[in-house]
């Protein structure tokens, strides 16, 4: 394999090297596809390369394939500004890559070095500041320098950067004692400066994700955002900002020769690679490209191909930036010819071809898979897609939260008091009923929760000492017994079930793998490994994939179905609508269509006739898959060999449609597919009663749906209609009451007279309906009036606006599904919700929508899934009568609970648990006079301190708490010695916890010891304790063992730092 190709070296080429040098217009023919960046990589000058494409898509795909054949650190794509475009990541994506192409075109205005920019018309028509502005208005930080932080703050403000806590975005900064976090617009990741008191000891590039630093520095540009800095007639010309002796390649010129930016580059050699209209040059380089063949997956085709250009002197050479699909490629050749062509790994084109006069191919593999390729422009501005709760379960003061054993009380704060020595200790203050006060050690936030219930009613405040909460938590674990005794045997019996194990993928498998036109991302790959792993496995599968609507879980479930036909087993797919089975059925047969599968779909579309027919084929196994709503549970649907059920959107069908499904799926694989889970179903995945795989990758390229909550002005939803009808687009219009569709559809029509109006519900005849969606699919309306009937499966490429009436009333859920049907396609969607005025509707609704329109980024189905729990509550956990004790006791505080009473229940049945702690004591206990806490000195944002409190708190291995410590260190600066200590402490508590202490007092240099204090427990017969004892015999003047009032404990003197209190600990192991 090679890694970088300088392929093309032919007569044309040099050629056109050679006109380079002297020539002032330079016209090229028959240079065609990824051909063009092979060439212009190749023989472009050292300095500035300027080149003009027609479109952003162009330009991206252009983009992708220098970077894969150049150093790819010269190469710059520079967008417009995103002006009108709301959504702010994608905007400030925007803004990284424009500033930072800018940057670099001034950097190298001696045209010293290399540097590619690709652009398109709209960015070349936006202004930029001047020169001189832009210059002045970077900040050049140094190692060794001497600055300080208040100048810093000071130029940072002026240039409009937003302070904040953590950095996240370009344009913040954050200031933490002798650190400096800044999100400069011309890179890709925040800078963290380290000081020594003025001067700058350290930079490093650093992951705002994780915070952490990842490279370091010896010195950083800081920019500003260019887009804004321009404003009116301040701003010049992008052109002026290009150096003398700037080469401009140009597409085509037809499009764009009477706009202004194209007169302003005449000053510049250009050189167009394809002839405009109307000119006939003397001189033109002529190339002599063509296209890669269409293979159409067929790999004799592509062998033959390859075996007559090989014996014809051609060199071959196929272009994957995935290792698997070059070791598929290279089984295929070897096993049909024995040839094999050159593989150029770790980069791909956008396009085949071959170069007749140099007698080279470049061929793509996503060509010869006949996959659709999205073009890989690097990223910006990435966000985090990690399954991470933190950011809900965070305390703010006023929050009512949960103690295990004192019940509901009030988040009163971190508080410090002193110890009888007078030394500081930060405690956490929880306020209860009659003003009684409990502060609870940081060492012990795992006892606290935040409070979770339903609708956000506000609970009632426990008191101290009573036994109302001992009774509730009694009650709560004796109920959810008794409701989820028969659920958890079902998942027991499932993994003790021996269900059918498939046997490993074979040739027709990888064939249809192979043959999906999208490339699979990170994620999709992930599930998709876990889906087969569960399959081959003895007991029956039953995973849950969480995809966000558009993320390829369709994909997942159509390779699982193929896997067991390939097997001999059937396969049904179970939908909650008429429509969605339609969906399924088109793409199932579409995607199976080469292979042998026999597909089918029932659903009330279906005659008498069809429907028994296809009863028939599958109960004498000539129907492979079946397609369906709930009809496919009904009588006389007798399957000859049922192996695996895929459920689509489960939350959407019944009680009875649940109660039959939970039957099969006791015996038969069975794989769930959902953009937002239901609450339940998310609770038992997070608990591991369920396997859970997460898509959380969007598509390359995919655009957040923009979305926005706008009032019934009629102004306004005309002007959202006509930007999209005049963009050739379509669009949705929901509104939820059938009654009331003519007089929406009457006054849509007075708004925009030209427009045809399509109306749909779930009460017209079927027929009808399915004519009207179909209708619509194929364009012959221009918008689509319906109710939610449209929330599951629709997907129309074309239509990328909806807009949702009286969005108040519809489930955060379904607001996220309906949102879904746009933003399917590489262009800009909207979702405009239309409510009411805000002070009039419910504060629920309200949290709905804020909810909706904040979690606009791609992959945020998950996180809505959980917000819906805040907002639902989580009553529907194991059905309706638990809904009061979460009520009382809230959301996690019940799942505590709810996950003992699993561990319990399975003690109690035999049943396996998931328990696999080692420790003889679950919470060891422990008190020092030494300050062990987090000063504000140090991390002076509570939220921050708290959730670093309760991080450490759940650590349980000493190589987890290093871990954490250095984070901190890299974070946050050296650790004062509070906080060293802070981290000797948890240590202690852990190793005490697990050589049996109950609970452990440093003070007055000693360190007391006291074990368990049940003398019956299996401790005193453990290893561990007989161990314990062997050492303190072999060093009993460190260690003196004493039995007082019943109570047996260790006492060490000569303790005077936590850390010598861990070392002796250390002895005793």
């Amino acid at each position: 394999m090679i890694q970088a190709p300088m392929l093309i070296s032919s007569a044309s080429s040099e050629k056109l090297s050679g006109r380079l040098v002297s020539g002032n217009q330079i016209y090229c023919k028959g240079l065609f596809l990824s051909a063009r960046w092979f060439v212009v990589s190749q023989v472009a000058s050292s300095g500035t390369n300027v080149i003009v494409l027609p479109d952003r898509e162009s330009a991206e795909y252009c983009s992708s394939d220098l970077y894969a054949l150049t150093d790819g650190d010269i190469v710059f794509y520079l967008p417009d500004s995103g002006k009108g475009v709301e959504r702010s990541n994608y905007k400030s994506s925007l803004g990284v890559q424009r500033t930072s192409a800018v940057g670099k075109i001034l950097s190298n205005s001696d045209n010293a070095s290399r540097l590619f920019i690709v652009t398109y018309p709209e960015a070349l028509d936006e202004s930029v500041p001047a020169p001189d502005k832009i210059r002045s208005s970077i900040m050049e930080i140094k190692e060794g320098q001497e600055i300080s932080h208040d100048t810093i703050r000071d130029i940072l403000a002026a240039q409009g950067f937003e302070r904040v806590d953590f950095v996240s975005a370009p344009g913040q900064y954050s200031i933490r004692g002798s650190i400096i976090d800044i999100f400069s617009y011309s890179f890709n990741h925040p800078f963290r400066v380290s000081f020594f008191g003025d001067e700058v000891e350290k930079i490093h590039v650093f992951d705002c994700n994780t915070q952490l630093s990842v490279e370091e520095k010896d010195e950083v540009e800081i920019f500003p955002d260019i887009a804004s800095e321009t404003s009116g007639t301040e701003g010049v010309s992008l052109a002026s900002l290009f150096p003398e002796g700037t080469f401009v390649w140009l597409d085509s010129s037809d499009m764009y020769k009477d706009r202004g930016f194209f007169h302003e580059l005449e000053r510049f050699r250009r050189v167009f690679l394809e002839i405009p209209l109307g000119i006939d040059p003397d001189d033109v380089v002529a190339f002599n490209i063509t296209p890669q063949p269409v293979f159409n997956k067929n790999f004799e085709l592509l062998t033959a191909d390859i075996r007559q250009n090989m014996e014809h002197g051609y060199k071959v050479f196929i272009f994957s930036d995935k290792n698997s699909q070059i070791e598929r490629l290279k089984s295929i050749l070897i096993e049909n010819s024995g040839l094999m062509p050159e593989f150029v790994a770790g980069k791909n084109i956008h396009s085949g071809f071959i170069d007749q006069e140099d007698k080279v191919c470049c061929y793509s593999d996503h060509e010869i898979f006949d996959r659709f390729h999205r073009v890989s422009v690097r990223r910006t501005v990435e966000k985090s897609e990690q399954l991470t709760l933190n950011d809900l379960t965070a305390f703010n003061i006023g929050d009512y939260v949960v103690h295990i054993d004192h019940g509901v009380g009030v988040f009163g704060g971190l508080v410090r008091m002193k110890d009888d020595k007078g030394r500081m200790h930060e405690v956490v203050k929880l306020m209860y009923k009659d003003g009684d006060v409990v502060f609870v050690s940081v060492h012990s936030l795992n006892k606290i929760s935040r409070f979770r219930s339903k609708d956000g009613i506000p609970p009632k405040i426990n008191k101290l000492g009573s036994k109302t909460w001992q009774n509730l938590k009694l009650g709560a674990k004796s109920k959810i017994k008794d409701i989820a005794k028969d659920l958890i045997q079902l998942y027991a019996k499932r993994k003790t079930t021996r269900g059918f194990a498939y046997s490993p993928d074979g040739y027709l498998q990888e064939e249809l793998e192979s043959s999906f036109m999208y490339e699979d991302t990170p994620d999709q790959e992930s599930a998709n490994k876990a889906v087969k792993k569960d399959m081959e496995d003895n007991s029956p599968m039953d995973r849950l994939v969480c995809g966000d609507v558009g993320f390829g879980k369709t994909e997942i479930a159509i390779r699982a179905a193929f896997k067991a036909v390939t097997d001999g087993k059937q396969v049904a797919v179970l939908v909650p609508t008429t429509i969605l089975s339609l969906q399924h059925y088109t793409t199932f047969s579409s995607r199976l269509k080469d292979f042998p599968c026999t597909i089918d779909y029932v659903s009330r579309l279906r005659t008498a006739k069809e429907i028994n027919d296809i009863k028939e084929r599958l109960k004498n196994g000539q129907l492979d898959i079946v397609i369906g709503t709930h009809k496919l549970l009904g009588k006389g649907f007798d399957f000859k060999d049922l192996g695996l059920l895929i459920i689509d959107e489960e939350q959407k069908f019944g009680v009875s449609t649940k109660e039959k499904l939970r039957q099969v799926k006791a015996s038969v694989d069975t794989l769930t597919l959902t953009a937002t889970p239901i609450p339940r179903t998310l609770q038992f995945s997070l608990l591991g009663a369920r396997d859970l795989s997460i898509i959380n990758t969007p598509p390359p390229n995919r655009i957040p749906t923009q979305t926005e909550i706008i009032l019934f002005d009629k102004d306004e939803i005309r002007s959202i209609i006509n930007y999209e009808l005049n963009r050739g687009g379509q669009l949705f219009f929901i509104h939820n009451k059938v009654e009331e569709l003519p007089s929406i559809h009457e006054i849509l029509h007075r708004l925009v007279p030209d427009m045809k109006i399509c109306v749909a519900h779930g009460q017209m005849e079927a027929k009808d309906l399915e004519n009207k969606m179909l209708d619509f699919i194929r364009g012959d309306y221009d918008m689509l009036l319906c109710t939610t009937i449209i929330e599951n499966g629709l997907d129309i490429p074309n239509a990328n606006t909806i807009i949702i009436n009286q969005a108040q009333n519809i489930g955060l859920s379904d607001l996220h599904q309906l949102r879904g049907r746009v933003g399917r396609s590489d262009r800009k969607a909207f979702c405009y919700l239309i409510v009411p005025p805000l002070v009039t509707i419910t504060d629920d609704a309200r949290r709905r929508l804020k909810a909706i329109e904040e979690f606009s980024d791609l992959g945020s189905g998950f996180n809505i899934a959980m917000q819906d729990l805040d907002i639902r509550g989580a009553g529907n956990l194991l059905g309706a009568e638990q809904s009061g004790f979460i009520t009382d006791m809230g959301y996690e505080t019940y799942q505590k609970i709810l996950a003992e009473a699993m561990e319990e229940l399975g003690v109690e049945t035999g049943m396996p648990t998931a328990h696999t702690d080692d420790s003889f004591v679950e919470d060891c206990t422990i008190e020092t006079d030494q300050p062990a806490m987090i000063p504000d000195s140090y991390i002076d944002i509570t939220a921050e301190k708290i959730r670093i409190y309760k991080q450490l708190d759940s650590m349980t291995s000493d190589k987890e708490i290093d871990r954490i410590k250095a984070q901190l260190v890299d974070r946050f600066g050296d650790m004062p010695s509070e906080v060293d200590n802070l981290f000797d402490v948890v240590k202690i508590r852990n190793l005490g916890g697990k050589l049996g202490f109950e609970k452990i007092i440093i003070k007055n240099g000693m360190m007391i010891m006291f074990f368990i204090a049940n003398q019956m427990s299996p401790y005193y017969k453990s290893k561990v304790f007989s161990g314990i004892l062997q050492n303190i015999n072999a060093d009993d003047r460190l260690f003196n063992l004493k039995q007082s009032e019943g109570k047996l404990k260790i006492v060490s003197r000569g303790i005077d730092s936590l850390r010598k209190a861990l070392q002796t600990l250390n002895k005793l192991k």
